[in-house]
């Protein structure tokens, strides 16, 4: 084979340029390329690390807010409730009062009518007798035709009431 009896011949050069190739890709990629692509990478790696640690201290900080603003939030729940309470209590206080003082006056007011009321009882059931006595008078008149003086008459309607 031809091919085989030139590897003799042609031996030196190749090795020569898969040397000379191999170093120069050494050079290049190898001293040029790769440094700044490993500088890239542990330049991401570094930024992710720090973006994680700040997210985990805002996320700690985030933690402490939240817990300080359910503090303040419950207490002025709690506070809230005490007001409510004691306007509740201060309404019921005032309603109480204003009940009291309302019944008291219409206790005054009843008392009044039914003082009305029996005055005006009283002088009806004096009427009535008078009224009673004029006709018992006229009834004894003209039944029996004697004359009755209206204190007699009022006197006996008096005893039959």
């Amino acid at each position: 084979m031809p091919q085989i009896a030139q590897l003799a011949a042609t031996y030196s050069s190749q090795i020569f340029w898969v040397l000379l190739t191999f170093g120069f890709v050494f050079f290049v990629i190898g001293l040029g390329m790769v440094p700044k692509i490993q500088s890239t990478v542990d330049a991401r790696d570094k930024k992710i690390a720090d973006d994680l640690e700040a997210a985990r201290a805002n996320s700690a900080k985030a933690d402490t807010l939240e817990a300080d603003w359910r503090t303040k939030e419950n207490e002025a729940r709690a506070a809230a409730q005490a007001r409510v309470a004691a306007a509740k209590a201060e309404a019921a206080r005032n309603r109480e009062a204003a009940l009291a003082k309302a019944d008291a006056a219409i206790g005054d007011k009843v008392a009044t009518a039914e003082g009305q009321i029996e005055a005006g009882r009283v002088k009806a059931l004096s009427e009535i007798e008078a009224v009673a006595a004029d006709a018992a008078a006229d009834i004894v008149r003209k039944v029996a035709g004697a004359q009755v003086s209206s204190d007699a008459a009022l006197k006996a309607v008096k005893a039959v009431i």
